[in-house]
């Protein structure tokens, strides 16, 4: 298992350019495009032109509650800084990879055909004790008493959108729209180790008892069932059959200010209901109980040369830790339904300033359950038409406050929801994204 530590160093080290909020910035902004139909499908009826053709999209997001920007730089142990303390460690890294895409305005109707590919990996409450234990060989005598379902969780799918929107309230100065968007999902690989409810004690000499039985999942899908240290195995397989659905809503409120502009907008929405069917052939989701006696300790030494966690279910099942109460061939997982709620006010001509909310509206502990973060942000914007330029200073559940920079020149932009907090401040997340998209008529 001291593999996965390459894995979490290679996607903080290797994403370090790239933290969560898509697109922050650019996806609100008053030039109406695909990127503002993503979060709210009634936005397609409000395209600046009448017609946009996406040619791609990469938003790269890390964000952790342990590591800040200045550590990368210092000489300290990264694996002693993620697990000092007492806290749980929270780690998340998402991708987005914004496909092809069209949207297209004909009288009082929109539509749009957009594509999506996912990248996600996650640790939730992770005991910073085991991870002294197993990534540091720094161990002490410990108590363990967790309530919550400590996660190690990594998933690739790709989806496929169709949108249509339209005002239903149209007036000189007053627009309401409502749109609606139905994506098909292409599950590739997933895995997910959940140990829940673990109490009990590591000795000095590494070795880990249980005083009462805890719960473990343990599941398994495409690449991500070989190997969860190689990064290949999580882009070899992004988009995979068909086997799932998801819908996102929303609605719009304008105080019209001429035919394509406003004073301000309003926007609500509700995406990612729904869920994708995980059917590879090596497919496994087990449901166990963990026992493990004071008389028969287990040495978390025993996992150096796993790789995958296949080959720690077997270590667990063989040394006769686990009784298992369910299997399952087939599994369904749970996309991250997010509310959001949005505003965008017009200062003066040329200059707005756009408030943002996201919230999740699932629980992360649960093992069948994609992660999202909870977002608040303030962007101040000016826009001069064919350049944009923007200040997003935002704070999530993860990593709290970071403030960063973006640019719009014609189709083009490119931006950072932490660049400046990164810069200046010791920032615990990293992000960087960047597309290109045509507007005419």
């Amino acid at each position: 298992m001291k593999n996965l530590k390459v894995a979490i160093l290679l996607v903080f080290f290797s994403f370090v350019g790239f933290s969560q909020d898509h697109f922050s910035g650019i996806s609100t902004s008053s030039r109406v495009g695909i990127l503002n139909g993503l979060i709210n499908p009634a936005e397609y009826s409000n395209l600046s032109k009448k017609l946009e053709i996406n040619l791609y999209g990469t938003s790269f997001n890390v964000n952790n509650n342990k590591i800040g920007f200045s550590d990368l730089t210092s000489n300290s142990n990264l694996q002693d800084i993620i697990f000092k303390e007492n806290s749980p460690v929270n780690l998340s890294f998402d991708g987005q990879i914004v496909g092809p895409g069209v949207a297209i305005k004909l009288l009082k109707w929109s539509f749009a055909l957009t594509t999506k590919a996912n990248l996600k990996f996650d640790l939730i409450n992770i005991d910073p004790n085991i991870g002294n234990a197993i990534f540091n060989n720094n161990v002490s005598d410990q108590l363990l008493n967790s309530n919550s379902n400590q996660r190690l969780i990594s998933t690739s799918y790709g989806e496929m959108g169709f949108s249509i929107a339209r005002p239903i309230i149209d007036t000189q100065k007053h627009s309401i729209s409502a749109g609606i968007t139905l994506k098909l999902l292409f599950p590739g690989s997933y895995s997910n180790f959940g140990l829940n409810g673990l109490n009990g004690q590591i000795s000095t000499s590494g070795n880990l008892t249980t005083n009462q039985p805890a719960t473990l999942n343990i599941a398994y899908s495409g690449n991500l069932a070989n190997s969860f240290s190689n990064l290949d195995d999580y882009t070899k397989t992004i988009f995979g059959g068909l086997n799932g659905v998801a819908t996102d809503f929303g609605f719009t409120y304008k105080w019209k200010d001429g035919p394509r502009k406003y004073k301000i907008k309003v926007g609500l929405a509700i995406r990612n209901i729904g869920s994708m069917t995980f059917n590879d052939s090596n497919n496994s989701s087990t449901n166990y109980t963990l026992n493990i006696p004071t008389s028969d300790p287990l040495n978390l030494n025993t996992f150096n040369n796993t790789n995958n966690l296949g080959n720690i279910e077997n270590i667990l099942i063989e040394k006769g830790y686990l009784t298992k109460i369910d299997v399952q061939k087939d599994f369904k997982v749970n996309l991250p339904t997010l509310f959001s709620l949005y505003s965008d006010f017009k200062i003066i001509p040329k200059i707005y300033i756009t408030g943002y909310l996201q919230q999740k509206l699932n629980n992360d502990n649960e093992n069948n359950q994609i992660t999202a973060l909870n977002i608040v942000s303030v962007t101040p914007r000016v826009n001069l038409g064919f350049f944009e330029t923007y200040v997003p200073i935002s704070n999530n559940s993860i990593s709290g406050t970071a403030i960063g920079y973006g640019f719009r020149l014609g189709g083009f932009y490119l931006g950072s929801n932490s660049i400046i907090s990164s810069l200046t401040s010791n920032s615990k997340q990293a992000d960087i994204y960047s597309g290109f998209r045509w507007s005419f008529l």
